[in-house]
């Protein structure tokens, strides 16, 4: 069949289109005193959980040896589903209390995208904040983008008071495409976002709690709005984005929390 000048074009539009943005679908869960305490079979269902995702980011790693190895365990567990993964495991966090220390991990697909660099715990608001995030940088079909995973004091420590300090930080890595990402300890209708979203930041998710209380009250087992990821809506989209509700595969909450407090959240990126 003969295509006309106009059917062409629009066939050239389509595929540059294709081929100019990139998605990659990136989850973040903060897997609750991540390290020794966490059983093979926990592992394997972690692992079954998140296996469809290109990036995890994960928070509240353990400070001890332990954290690294429940890690690396995660990974051989993974590697054993299908695809091969690779991991970064931060240093501790720089917190004056000691018994706040802990890592942060990102774990990803080879196959899908490419790391960029070494990972690092930002430095320029170490003193202000109790856990750095940490940070990497991520390339996706030539497209390159940069995570920085974050687990904020406690909501009766005033996250608040961290939060705020995000603000600054698109402008001290102007050439980084940054995606914020992990447990705020705050809604993101707080104020304390407010410059943030100002500066063209986005959310993936609105009025989702993701932190699970004690009990369910009938089929309310959720708590509070505490984990999200914010994007800059200029630099990527957030084409899909939800939670992943792991606790109806346990007969009860007090089961479900061996596993963690919190609910994996995601989302699909378009880089643009």
């Amino acid at each position: 069949m003969k295509m006309n000048k106009t059917s062409f074009f629009i066939a050239v539009l389509l595929l540059i289109a294709l081929f100019s943005n990139a998605q990659v679908a990136v989850c973040s869960w903060n897997l609750m005193n991540f390290g020794k305490s966490k059983s093979d079979s926990e592992l394997d269902f972690i692992a079954s959980t998140v296996n469809k995702y290109d990036i995890v980011a994960i928070q509240e790693v353990v400070a001890g040896a332990g954290g690294a190895q429940a890690v690396a365990r995660l990974v051989a567990v993974l590697n054993n589903k299908g695809a091969k993964w690779d991991s970064a495991i931060s240093d501790v966090t720089t917190s004056e209390n000691p018994s706040s220390r802990e890592r942060y991990a990102f774990i990803w697909k080879p196959s899908k995208v490419k790391k960029v660099g070494k990972s690092w715990l930002d430095q320029n608001f170490q003193t202000e904040i109790d856990r750095e995030p940490y940070m990497s940088t991520f390339e996706y079909k030539g497209k390159q983008f940069t995570i920085a995973t974050f687990h904020a004091v406690p909501k009766k420590k005033n996250p608040e008071s961290e939060i705020k300090y995000f603000k600054s930080l698109p402008g001290l890595y102007p050439k980084l495409n940054l995606i914020f990402m992990g447990d705020f300890n705050c809604p993101q209708s707080n104020s304390a976002f407010s410059s943030l979203k100002n500066n063209g930041y986005k959310t993936t998710l609105t009025n989702q709690k993701t932190s699970l209380k004690q009990k369910c009250i009938g089929n309310d087992c959720l708590a509070s709005e505490y984990d999200n990821m914010f994007y800059d809506f200029k630099k990527c989209g957030a084409q899909q984005s939800g939670v992943v509700l792991f606790y109806s595969n346990f007969s009860n909450l007090k089961e479900a929390r061996k596993i963690s407090d919190h609910i994996p959240i995601y989302g699909v990126f378009e880089i643009k």
